[in-house]
């Protein structure tokens, strides 16, 4: 084992004391939850990263997911033609593409996605994915049946995994509320996915299937910080009970496309709305600590432009090592995980693009380990949007839910680590995985 492989192994551990030494309640830990969730994390990894079958049946995901993304592009490039397409694509007519231009490549596919998984909720199809995984989070670790069910769906859909827990929400316990909450926030949804697949691709050819195994392997992640911070003293209403999910059907195929494009364009507008203001209002704080730095730096004979991007850099410094990262790189990946927190995984992962294309890295373990990092929404901006989600399915959760939140926030983060690391404990430069990137 390298040097590198063994510190992410134990920065597994490493995150889950920094989660213990959080936690509210130390002496009521589930350590069956703990224990479970970082067998399931391992078993995961080395089924994909070194089982000779695992890795085939990750390049098979892989390219089926390339495949179909290349098919959301179909739409996009007839509405809006030469602007669709993705970097280095040739159109029919010979027009080249301009770029990735996130609102005309990157957005489109959120539509097709959000009607493909609605698609999957009429065929039936996606409610048995998701209680099979939720059947596994059940009886391996003793959690709730409503729980489970949300940190399954988690691992395919967004925000609103939240309604196949619909009729349990109100009645849940401060630490299944966390966890919900915590599950949203440290995976991914397959329509955003898609997204960060446009932006990384030509860097990365693997991409697709690094981001569905890193959502795959932060569900258990996000139940063992959540039960850490945030350790169960109620009677949950489903504990050990299977539950069935909840989800309204569509009166016909044609109507599940229909509602799940809307619901596609609902989204795409969050997520615009989102980035304007967030980056807007970063880029006013940056101002505001540029002037202050302007006026300290020649006083204390300091040097470089003040910034949040460069407070959170030196903040993430000891988590990038602890990653695994070498440290010809941690500079680089502290800044892009560290950023995450605040300008959204979105602008995070086209920062790692750009890094990855300017050569900025010198070990390819730290571009992958930083993939898995950053795959998730754990961020303050998605933090108001889950809680926004769930006090609306159930307002009777107005009256506590904040201090609920920052742990879950919290939690979110550490799972999103606790990933990174796991990916970097078995992480070779010669596995296939990479893609020849």
């Amino acid at each position: 084992m390298d040097i590198h492989n063994l510190i992410s192994f134990i920065g597994i551990f490493g995150f889950i004391s920094i989660a213990w030494c959080l936690s509210n309640q130390r002496r009521n830990v589930n350590w069956r939850v703990i224990g479970w969730g970082v067998a399931l994390q391992l078993a995961l990894a080395l089924f994909i990263f070194v089982v000779p079958a695992g890795t085939k049946v990750f390049l098979a995901v892989n390219d089926v997911a390339v495949k179909v993304i290349e098919s959301a592009g179909a739409g996009a490039q007839f509405v809006f033609g030469r602007l669709a397409l993705g970097p280095g694509q040739t159109g029919d007519d010979g027009a080249e593409s301009l770029g990735f231009i996130l609102a005309f490549q990157g957005f489109p596919t959120i539509i097709f996605f959000s009607a493909l998984i609605a698609i999957l909720y009429y065929l039936r199809i996606m409610p048995l994915l998701i209680k099979a995984f939720a059947w596994i989070f059940t009886r391996l670790m003793r959690i709730s049946g409503a729980e489970s069910l949300v940190a399954a769906s988690n691992i395919f859909v967004g925000v609103e995994s939240m309604l196949t827990a619909k009729p349990y929400l109100p009645r849940m316990t401060r630490t299944e509320t966390c966890t919900i909450l915590t599950a949203g926030m440290a995976t991914v949804s397959s329509n955003v996915l898609a997204l960060y697949v446009f932006s990384l691709q030509e860097q990365f050819p693997t991409i697709a299937g690094h981001l569905i195994s890193a959502s795959l392997l932060s569900a258990p992640a996000a139940l063992v910080m959540s039960k850490l911070l945030l350790p169960e003293s109620e009677q949950p209403e489903t504990l050990g009970v299977r539950t069935e999910p909840y989800y309204e059907k569509d009166s016909s195929l044609f109507e599940a496309v229909i509602n799940g494009a809307n619901s596609g364009v609902r989204m795409i507008v969050g997520i615009a709305a989102l980035l304007i203001a967030v980056l807007g209002l970063v880029a006013l704080v940056d101002l505001i600590l540029g002037g202050v730095g302007s006026l300290v730096n020649p006083r204390l004979g300091w040097e470089g432009q003040w910034s949040l991007k460069g407070s959170f850099s030196y903040l993430f410094y000891p988590v990038a090592y602890a990653l695994g990262v070498p440290g010809e790189d941690v500079r680089h990946v502290s800044r892009i995980v560290g950023e995450r927190l605040i300008v959204t995984e979105v602008v995070a992962y086209k920062d790692l693009a750009a890094a990855m294309k300017d050569g900025l890295f010198a070990h390819p373990r730290s571009a992958v380990i930083t993939t898995y990092a950053l795959c998730g929404f754990a961020h303050i901006a998605s933090m108001a949007i889950f809680v926004g989600s769930l006090c609306a399915l159930a307002p009777q959760k107005t009256k506590d839910i904040g201090p609920v939140a920052v742990r879950a926030l919290i939690a979110a983060t550490l799972a999103c680590l606790m990933t990174g690391c796991v990916a970097g404990t078995f992480f070779t430069n010669e596995s296939i995985l990479l893609g020849g990137s």
